[in-house]
């Protein structure tokens, strides 16, 4: 079990985030937690990079000095699974916001999924949704869109690696990619959409991997929260 002196000489904790969790409500939970059970006044606990409530996985929780590693992390190449869901797109790109817009399917071909992909393999130049945590002129994007005002948004030059077909389903789409940082796999799935003539939007999404740490050595909150307890 580990002491009070182990987190807050630093600890880098592998967390898998529920769906419908904030990554700081899973920062926060476990802060808590930590200091209740070790009698702790004060500890820093940080995430090294966001998920967003909808999507699930891994999340990397450093705590004490640990957190000043945070950067290291946060710059590593990432591994995701999902769904892309053909035919119809969201403001947010995901299931956050309702469908408004579809389009017809009926010339989509699965060789044309496969050769799709491709377009989107090596350094591509891509624009982060509207509904993001990026800020401009001191506000949140999400902030301007659910204002309904418009703001121009600059593209970011991101890199992915791998961006494979894993099922084909009718119109749901399974994925696997592995991407740099500052990669927006709702902006993916609504391009992906687009360049297949189209429209896509993302309905399920789970991080596998932070460069070398896999999702399958993570701990749900509840069972780290039941470890700390645990001899």
């Amino acid at each position: 079990m580990k002491t009070a002196e182990h987190f807050q000489s630093g600890q880098v904790l592998l967390i898998d985030k529920p769906l419908n969790w904030t990554s700081f409500q899973v920062v926060n939970k476990l802060r808590w937690e930590i200091r209740h059970a070790h009698n702790i006044k004060k500890i820093k606990v940080g995430h090294a990079g966001t998920l967003d409530p909808l999507a699930m996985g891994l999340l990397i929780i450093c705590t004490g000095k640990m957190t000043k590693e945070i950067h290291i992390y946060q710059g590593q190449d990432k591994e995701y699974t999902g769904t892309i869901v053909l035919g119809s797109s969201t403001p947010s790109y995901d299931l956050e916001t309702e469908i408004d817009e579809t389009f017809p399917t009926e010339h989509i071909s699965e060789t044309m999924i496969h050769e799709a992909t491709k377009q989107f393999i090596g350094e591509i130049d891509q624009f982060p949704p509207v509904f993001s945590a990026i800020k401009k002129e001191g506000k949140r994007l999400y902030e301007f869109a659910r204002a309904g005002e418009a703001v121009e948004i600059s593209s970011r030059r991101i890199q992915i690696s791998t961006f494979e077909i894993t099922k084909i389903d009718g119109l749901n789409i399974e994925f696997r990619v592995v991407c740099s940082k500052g990669t927006y796999i709702r902006s993916l799935a609504h391009d992906f959409g687009k360049a297949l003539d189209s429209g896509g939007h993302l309905s399920v999404l789970r991080r596998t991997k932070i460069g070398e740490f896999h999702v399958d050595n993570a701990l749900t909150p509840e069972a780290f929260i039941e470890s700390l307890t645990t001899k």
